[in-house]
């Protein structure tokens, strides 16, 4: 099956590396206009812009602040005219330990959950808004995990929370605006090879992170990244508000 997305324009937060820029190239690779997003790695956003080529388009915001979120939009919205695919990847780990001074444990909250969904809730915001002013529909698809259904570790209950909270908004969305034609879903990998994991790994160790598994080698960008391109197709409009789970078979919910 050949998808071709030329003509479409595609904001994706958190690109510059791991499974954003996975789903970078392959949105260039379907003939999309891609824009990468990044909060700090301006070099790997660049030469991921360099290697898409003239359709590749790079904008810096940090998500953790509410104002920078809203302005990302208008910023591709500015370079573009016409937004037809939001991708929101972006997304942090804090660890917050019950145990940890009141303060820290706070801080990593509020970061977390302000990257995680309050972003998320406002980049879509701006979407359909324009999407509705358009008058032509759009596609919204946000990036869970498995820790939305079956939880997590003690130090990431944040992490957690704020995926189960990107569940409950993208089917809400996919419910109130699908007159509208504005299509939204969920995928919720499991624990993915990026360059966020490799730490985790040389810590426990891969054979840890494979007991789970039911296939025999851990999930990486690559797997992820064509559903998303699928998604955005139009192929699948009638599985709007749908999770879809990218986890070796070691969560399905």
């Amino acid at each position: 099956m050949h998808i071709d997305l030329s003509g479409k324009n595609v904001l994706i937060t958190g690109a510059s590396r791991g499974i954003g820029r996975e789903i970078a190239r392959h949105f260039a690779r379907a003939g999309a206009t891609v824009g990468i997003h990044y909060h700090r790695d301006s070099q790997e956003a660049s030469a991921l812009a360099a290697a898409i080529g003239a359709r590749g388009h790079v904008f810096q915001a940090d998500l953790s602040q509410a104002d920078e979120a809203r302005k990302l939009f208008a910023a591709a919205l500015s370079q573009w005219g016409r937004l037809h695919v939001l991708v929101n990847n972006a997304g942090i780990a804090l660890p917050a330990l019950l145990t940890d001074p009141w303060e820290n444990w706070l801080a990593g909250w509020d970061e977390t959950l302000a990257v995680n969904l309050r972003s998320t809730a406002i980049l879509s915001r701006a979407a359909i808004m324009h999407f509705i002013e358009a008058n032509s529909g759009g596609h919204i698809i946000n990036i869970a995990s498995r820790a939305a259904f079956r939880g997590d570790t003690a130090e990431y209950l944040a992490y957690a929370a704020s995926k189960g909270g990107i569940v409950s908004l993208t089917r809400s969305l996919a419910r109130a605006y699908g007159r509208n034609d504005i299509k939204a879903f969920v995928i919720a990998p499991g624990f993915t090879r990026t360059e966020m994991t490799e730490a985790f790994i040389e810590r426990y160790g891969e054979e840890l992170v494979n007991k789970d598994l039911a296939l025999t080698r851990l999930t990486e960008p690559g797997d992820i990244a064509p559903l998303v391109v699928f998604l955005a197709s139009g192929l699948a409009d009638h599985a709007t508000g749908g999770t879809f789970d990218v986890n070796a078979g070691s969560y399905v919910h």
